[in-house]
This record gives C-alpha cells, sequence and structure tokens, in this order.
C-alpha cells in the first residue's frame, strides 16, 4: 500500500481533528532505542509484579467504570504518553503504517509456533488478495478442522497479515483451527467498500478451497477485531441465508456503530475518549479515511448504512452463531455490546464476556500483558468449544 498520502479535505463526515497541540511536534519527541533494546525491556517489565508496574506507571491504579486496568497495560500507556506517541494517522498514514509494524514486531517474541504457515494470492473483483494460511497440527483422529477467515483490526487504515500474525497463530493453535488471514485493501487509497467487497471474496475463496487447505468445508467460518469486526459483521449479514454464509463469526471488540452521532447513547465514547488505546481523535480520522469519497444512492450519511455500522440494520434476522468480546477500557466497549444484544434478540446463538481489565488492541499486546495473553487465549478455546458445538 504505497499511494501517495492523500490531502486531508473535509467532507461529510469531517476532517480528521488536528492533533498538533495535544501531544507536541515530532521535533519533541524523545528518539526510540533500536529494536533489540526497546524487546529487552518490554520483556524484563513484564515479569516485574503488578504493584511495581503501576509504581513506575507514576500515577495510582487507573480505575474506570468500576474496572481496574491491568498493571503492565497500565505502564505501557504511561510510557506512550511520556515518549507523545503519535495516533497511527499522523503525521500521514504511511508513517502510522510502519509505526504499528515496528511497535508490534517488539511486542509479539516469541512467535507463537503452529503446524504450516504459507502465504498465498487469492482471487478478488480489483485484483490478487493477499493472505496467510496457518494450519494446526493435523489431529490425532486424521479429522479436519475447521476454518477461521480472520480480517485484520487497525481501523480500515493501518494493520497487515505481519501486524496480525500472533494473534493468528494464537488462534490457530488454541483453537486448532485453520487460520486464513486477509489482507484487505485499505483506505485511503481504497476507501469503503474496497476491504468489505475483499472480505467477502475471501469467504467466498474459502468455501470453495477449504478441503484443498485441509479444512472442513462444512465449518467454514468468519471474524475478526475491531474493523475486521466489523467487516466480519457485516458479511454475516450479507450473506445470511445463502450457500456462501459463514458456520460461525467471531468478533472481538468489534465497529458497529461508526455515526458521530451514536445510534444509541455509548458511554464508554465518553469514558475513553482520550489517553487510552484507541482514542476519539483516532477513531474520527480512521472512520474519514474509510468513508472520504464514497456515498449512498439516496444521499443519506453513509455512516448509517448497515453496511458500515452493522448495529443500524433495520431487521436483524436470525444469523450463524457468535462470540462477541470486548474490552473494558476500550471506546468501542459499549457498541460491541449493543450488537451482541441485538443479535441475541433476533434469535441468534451468542456467547461473550467483557475482558473488563484490557484495552482496545488487546489481541496485539500478548507479549507485554499477561492478562492479554490469556485473555486472547481464553478467546481461542471458547471459538472451538462454539464451532464444536455447531455439530
Amino acid at each position: 500500500m504505497s499511494a501517495p498520502e492523500p490531502s486531508r479535505s473535509p467532507h461529510a463526515h469531517g476532517a480528521p481533528p488536528d492533533r498538533s497541540g495535544a501531544t507536541g511536534s515530532a521535533r519533541e519527541r524523545a528518539p526510540l532505542p533500536p529494536g533489540w533494546v526497546q524487546r529487552a525491556v518490554v520483556r524484563a517489565l513484564a515479569r516485574l509484579p503488578a504493584g511495581a508496574l503501576v509504581r513506575l506507571s507514576g500515577e495510582p491504579a487507573v480505575v474506570v467504570d468500576g474496572a481496574a486496568l491491568d498493571p503492565q497495560l497500565q505502564l505501557l500507556r504511561a510510557l506512550r504518553r511520556r515518549l507523545r506517541a503519535p495516533g497511527y494517522c499522523d503525521p500521514t498514514v504511511a508513517a502510522g503504517r510502519a509505526r504499528l509494524r515496528s511497535e508490534l514486531a517488539i511486542h509479539d517474541h516469541p512467535r507463537v509456533p503452529v503446524g504450516a504457515v504459507r502465504d498465498l494470492t487469492l482471487p478478488g473483483g480489483a485484483g490478487a488478495i493477499a493472505a496467510r494460511h496457518y494450519a494446526p497440527p493435523p489431529a490425532a483422529d486424521g479429522a479436519p478442522a475447521p476454518l477461521l477467515v480472520y480480517l485484520h483490526g487497525g481501523g480500515f487504515t493501518v494493520g497487515d497479515l505481519e501486524t496480525h500474525d500472533q494473534p493468528c497463530r494464537i488462534l490457530c493453535r488454541g483453537a486448532a483451527t485453520h487460520v486464513l488471514a486477509v489482507d484487505y485493501r485499505l483506505a485511503p487509497e481504497h476507501p469503503f467498500p474496497a476491504a468489505l467487497d475483499d472480505a467477502h471474496a475471501a469467504l467466498r475463496w474459502a468455501h470453495a478451497h477449504a478441503a484443498a487447505l485441509g479444512a472442513d468445508a462444512r465449518r467454514v467460518t468468519i471474524g475478526g477485531d475491531s474493523a475486521g469486526g466489523n467487516l466480519a459483521a457485516v458479511v454475516a449479514q450479507e450473506t445470511a441465508g445463502t450457500p456462501h454464509a459463514p458456520a460461525a463469526q467471531l468478533l472481538i471488540y468489534p465497529v458497529t456503530d461508526s455515526g458521530p452521532r451514536p445510534l444509541r447513547d455509548h458511554p464508554s465514547r465518553r469514558l475513553f475518549a482520550t489517553a487510552f488505546f484507541l482514542d476519539e481523535r483516532d477513531r474520527d480520522a480512521f472512520a474519514h479515511h474509510y468513508l472520504h469519497g464514497a456515498a449512498r444512492p439516496d444521499g443519506a450519511p453513509l455512516d448509517l448504512d448497515p453496511r458500515v455500522s452493522p448495529l443500524r440494520a433495520a431487521v436483524l434476522p436470525p444469523l450463524a452463531p457468535a462470540l462477541v468480546v470486548t474490552a473494558g477500557f476500550d471506546i468501542l466497549r459499549d457498541e460491541g455490546e449493543g450488537y451482541a444484544e441485538r443479535l441475541r434478540a433476533s434469535g441468534t446463538a451468542v456467547r461473550g464476556w467483557r475482558e473488563g481489565a484490557l484495552g482496545h488492541g488487546f489481541v496485539n499486546m500478548t507479549g507485554v500483558s499477561r492478562a492479554a495473553r490469556r485473555a486472547t487465549e481464553r478467546i481461542a478455546r471458547e471459538w472451538r468449544a462454539l464451532v464444536d458445538a455447531l455439530g
């Protein structure tokens, strides 16, 4: 994704916010040490007791809405603030993408072993789609494992196969499932509905080629985190009742209500608007890039469209069984839980819970937070239990 950085002209969703005053200029930020030094520091800090981590953060234990933030994440949050870490669209989207890859390369060591990993190319309506197949070790009884089409998070703007390599490995190993990670097209070079079109294409390909991958063609599922959870939810809605419908859906802190004026009151938008791992300014910048230049035929705001905000679907039929997991310290917490409520009301079988001590993006923080690692491993176990219950 190397197209020139587009200008940030205003549109119906509003221009991205100016971040220059809140975090300081690039010249004011402390230079980061080499990656190997950062990895060594992260590993050393991860071994400290909770009380020491809180003291090192320089502030009391962070408690919001009755929940205490994981001490390891509290320290990470404090370090990011001291370094004046910029948003993931600052100063350019390209810089944000590179910074995310660099940060997660530090967090993700050592990599979780799986049976096999192979890069693939899938056909898409607008060209080839890069993908990566994670195969679990063969089952003792020789039975084929399910297949999960996984769509990474990143606000439809950042993220790729490398940033989500570790979460896919944990899911593959912990759920004993094949994982097909999809490198869908990103905004702003490819605004809505490019990512959604690629998600549909990947699911169709997975249905057609599951057996060739060694997977169970009867249990082709879809899932993702954050923006990827949004895409998975929309695909599950749009394919309901068709041969291409997923057998189940995994939604990890999904984006479900993208509008600046939410469908319902989401207190988490106010509670976590600043100073956490996804703030309001990043969220608005991501939405700007994803929706820029796109429009509905009837002229209605696109962020009200259920293809962008699945919570806003006027009628929701029973859909594929869902596992919905949210994070306590997350601006998206309430809309994710609101969508789980809508699914249950529609007759969809729903399992899920809130990881109260964790923040947005915790599946990418398993190398710096023991609680994040336990939570991601729990998701893998519960996901396999849900899929096995399909029969």
